[in-house]
């Protein structure tokens, strides 16, 4: 889980309290990711539980007492395994776009082409906020590449509803001809030979 690793990080840099490492978070990527303290206390529980991570309660005179949080061997040697390793695409080539596709086709025309539309405006709204964000946002390496891989996904995904338009006939198409298709798997297995 790279949030986990990312938190990992933070920690073999030195031992540190949860709000502290929110701010050393949002620091190194920018305010962009936007990381619950919520959620980072979950993350810091699961390393805790998995040992990678132990803490202890620091006193202070005048405030309330805080729990810092500090990386352990196992938690360095899975840092350290998690960076000599590529990342890999956790979900394949699933894509949440393509099953509405398929939806709307099975309804209508008028659907399908409103799913469309409607991704599109999305995609290019998104474009124009990361052009905006790309003037006002700090111009450190990590900002600029977060706010770089955004637009260029981005961009592709804008792609990839330029080819369902090009495509909305024959998505149609083969719906309208769903019934000629054999019913059950049985149907659709090669036969022995």
């Amino acid at each position: 889980m790279p949030l986990q690793h990312a938190v990992l990080a933070l920690l073999a840099e030195r031992p540190s309290y949860g709000w502290e490492l929110r701010a050393s978070f949002e620091h190194a990527v920018g305010p962009h990711w936007g990381l619950n303290v919520g959620h980072l206390y979950q993350v810091l529980d699961r390393l805790q539980r998995d040992g990678l991570a132990t803490s202890h309660i620091e006193s202070q005179a005048h405030r309330q007492d805080r729990t810092m949080f500090q990386i352990t061997a196992a938690g360095q040697a899975e840092l350290d395994a998690w960076l000599s390793s590529p990342v890999n695409r956790t979900r394949g080539y699933r894509d949440d776009f393509i099953l509405k596709l398929m939806a709307a086709a099975r309804r209508n025309p008028a659907t399908l082409t409103r799913v469309i539309q409607l991704q599109r405006q999305r995609y290019l709204q998104e474009l124009r906020s990361l052009t905006e964000l790309r003037t006002t946002a700090p111009a450190d390496a990590i900002t600029t590449m977060l706010v770089n891989a955004a637009t260029l996904h981005t961009e592709a995904d804008l792609r990839i509803v330029d080819l369902a338009q090009e495509t909305a006939h024959q998505l149609l198409h083969e719906v309208t001809n769903i019934e000629t298709r054999p019913e059950s798997a049985e149907e659709t297995e090669p036969k022995a030979i």
